[in-house]
């Protein structure tokens, strides 16, 4: 599918557009460089020759990555421009540079290590747990922080990632208990397909330990190669299983054809229902509504939320990036991780890795615009809102139901991994018995 192309807007947003695409090395003070306007009739607050620090974003722009992950680059370009207009960070201006890994592992590693060369103060970024994973020894290496933002599988801890996005006991538990209850039609079966990668055999593995001596029992699982999108011969093994809801774990531009393929085969949402850990406002952009209508995302936020503040937050980002933009998790929780970091650093008065991660020590807050967030000190996780939205004609969703306060985040689910745990302010990990991760159902 060709790339989505943004409404016809502004010159200066043209410019900066211009730069993002061309691969370059995208750092505010080029953006000022190349669009004049920009900037014009806004005082950073911060002389011309002000000290400057560097960040790295690590987001595919092409590939079948980028249906998803092109929402996260541009909403770290809009927090960072909005700390630079308030006068900047500890009397620097925030330059960012933002490569493009084009959905592919092995330039993860390749674009994170020039980064880490040019000795960046940390890294927002990654979105697949193989790309995280492949990042994560270099971090590690050079002691610079990475702040990843999607929901992941847990059953990893590092002291130089922070992570914002949802883990299963914030997502896929509580979307489960719903699909057995009332409410949620006191499903009994469930179908599980994802990506053949890290996250979703890992997901589905702690999902099977879960639901292990509950009603709800798996039925089947199947498993498709990341940017592939034929799913006719997954989708009748649903059918032929006799499962009454699926969970979805398929990421990226994969999508379109799954529910191409669901639709295809006529799969009412009344009665098998899918609900998704990665189809959000950014994706539907690219599917079909009368494929997905019906369907659900499990999420910690949506657009629609009915606030001042998310509000605020969407109109802020549509006036910098175009109208026609959407906001969805994970967007709202990589804001959420600018402003942490943001707010560790003044507290450290440092931009030095082992001074702001001190000030994780206390367990900072941010208001976000999907509600309050804190960083646990203990594992470096945030609380997170539970979700799950039913998907619209309008590509949103309205939210049908929501834990009432944020979740804390539970890296190592004792029910899939017994003894072990993490906390950061003690010893780190505590490590229990190895576990198999991979096999049938």
């Amino acid at each position: 599918m060709a790339q989505r192309r943004p409404a016809a807007a502004s010159p200066r947003l043209l410019s900066r557009r211009r730069a993002i695409a061309d691969g370059t090395a995208a750092t505010l003070a080029a953006a000022r460089a190349l669009a004049p306007a920009l900037f014009a009739g806004c005082s950073l607050g911060i002389p011309p020759r002000a000290r400057t620090v560097t960040v790295g974003m690590l987001h595919s722009q092409t590939g079948p990555l980028a249906i998803s992950a092109t929402g996260l680059r541009d909403i770290e370009f809009h927090a960072f421009e909005q700390i630079n207009a308030a006068g900047g960070l500890l009397g620097h201006t925030i330059e960012t540079r933002a490569p493009d890994p084009r959905s592919r592992t092995q330039l993860f590693v390749k674009k994170a290590r020039q980064l880490l060369d040019d000795d960046v103060a940390c890294i927002f970024g990654c979105w697949t747990s193989a790309s995280r994973k492949a990042v994560l020894p270099l971090v590690e290496e050079a002691r610079k922080l990475l702040f990843y933002s999607v929901s992941y599988e847990g059953n990893e801890s590092s002291k130089y990632v922070v992570y914002g996005g949802l883990v299963p006991n914030q997502q896929i538990f509580p979307a489960l208990d719903w699909l057995a209850s009332p409410a949620g039609g006191d499903r009994k079966k469930i179908f599980l397909v994802g990506s053949d990668f890290v996250f979703p055999r890992t997901a589905h593995y702690i999902t099977k330990k879960y639901l292990e001596g509950k009603p709800l029992k798996v039925v089947g699982e199947a498993y498709r190669p990341l940017g592939d999108r034929d799913f006719a011969a997954t989708v009748q093994k649903i059918l032929d299983s006799g499962a009454d809801c699926v969970l979805n774990t398929v990421n990226g531009s994969s999508n379109l054809g799954l529910f191409a393929a669901l639709a295809a085969a006529k799969v009412d949402p009344a009665k098998i229902p899918v609900l998704s850990t990665s189809v959000a406002e950014e994706e539907l952009r690219s599917l079909r509504p009368e494929d997905v209508l019906g369907h659900y995302g499990i999420s910690c936020y949506f657009q629609s939320l009915d606030t001042s503040a998310n509000r605020n937050w969407i109109e802020g980002f549509r006036g910098e990036f175009g109208f026609d933009r959407v906001t969805d998790d994970p967007m709202e929780p990589d804001w959420c991780l600018v402003h942490l970091w943001k707010q560790a650093v003044e507290k450290a008065g440092s931009f030095e890795t082992e001074a702001v991660r001190q000030a994780f020590r206390d367990g900072l807050s941010f208001a976000g615009p999907g509600g309050p967030v804190r960083l646990d000190p203990k594992t470096q996780h945030t609380t997170k809102f539970f979700r799950l939205g039913r998907i619209r004609g309008d590509r949103q969703f309205d939210i049908v139901h929501s834990s009432e306060e944020p979740l804390a985040a539970d890296p190592y689910p004792q029910v899939a991994f017994p003894g072990w745990s993490v906390d950061w302010t003690t010893g780190g990990i505590t490590r229990g018995a190895e576990v198999e991760i991979n096999g049938e159902v």
